[in-house]
């Protein structure tokens, strides 16, 4: 079956967007990314029951990208508290929305404490939230004691979320950019993730501007990064699960990412 590959959008119109690239998907923000006081809002006349309405007759699937800020994991209670409170504001808006699932960052601790208290953490975080859609954890490509950069600290999130009763709602978005970034190798990234989550929900296909391990998050456009073409191609195929470009540019430049990736047989 053909994979819908779809691109980060503005939010201004996400259904216009995802028009103009000729796709049937679209990821997009509903406040800055950068800050907690700003309230999820939908910009389209007729607030978020339209934009519902006019997704579902145009048949286009929505995601939300909560903003980045969000740290659920850390022990700073100035930033944990309002991070929990900022996710279940955006939960509310991307299901009022009729998304397909809301793609949140893992956070992480400062460099000296002990992984296990972010790990309890993201589980009383799921706990505390009233998942009413899916919450699509993504892997992130900086940061030592991240808790979604590497292999083991990704199985130490989801046996900690595991016990919740909430544990289904929770799924997993797949960035192939910081996959490479994060030092996780890309022949294997999708069956080792699998073999930790059992779920790829989402595939977030970037290229990267720097090297394996770098743990820079650059992204850019597919064949002027530094992942093997075929490679990234590939993760794209194995993982079988609708894709997200959120690569530079506007519809041409997506419709050009489009293709690259269909003409390596995704």
């Amino acid at each position: 079956m053909t994979l819908v590959i779809g691109a980060h959008v503005s939010s201004a119109d996400p259904v216009a967007e995802a028009q103009a690239r000729g796709t049937t998907a679209v990821q997009f923000f509903l406040a800055d990314p950068q800050d907690f006081k700003a309230s999820p809002a939908v910009e389209r006349a007729g607030g978020a029951e339209q934009l519902r309405a006019d997704a579902e007759a145009a048949g286009v699937d929505l995601y939300v990208h909560a903003p980045y800020i969000i740290n659920v994991a850390t022990r700073n209670n100035r930033l944990r508290i309002p991070s929990r409170k900022t996710l279940q504001k955006h939960v509310d808006a991307a299901t009022a929305i009729g998304a397909k699932g809301l793609v949140v960052h893992g956070g992480h601790l400062a460099k000296d404490d002990d992984p296990a208290v972010g790990y309890d953490n993201w589980r009383k975080a799921v706990e505390a939230t009233d998942l009413t859609l899916p919450l699509l954890i993504e892997n992130t490509a900086g940061g030592d004691n991240a808790m979604t950069r590497y292999l083991s600290a990704i199985a130490g999130v989801w046996e900690a979320i595991s016990s919740t009763e909430q544990a289904d709602m929770v799924g997993f978005c797949l960035d192939t950019c910081h996959a490479h970034a994060g030092g996780n190798a890309l022949e294997t990234v999708v069956d080792d993730v699998l073999a930790i989550t059992g779920r790829i929900d989402l595939v977030h296909a970037n290229d990267s501007r720097d090297d394996f391990d770098s743990g820079a998050d650059r992204h850019t456009n597919f064949g002027s990064g530094r992942i093997d073409p075929d490679l990234l191609a590939q993760v794209v195929r194995d993982a079988g699960a609708p894709v997200i470009c959120e690569t530079p540019g506007g519809a041409d430049e997506h419709r050009a990412d489009f293709a690259w990736l269909r003409d390596r047989g995704a």
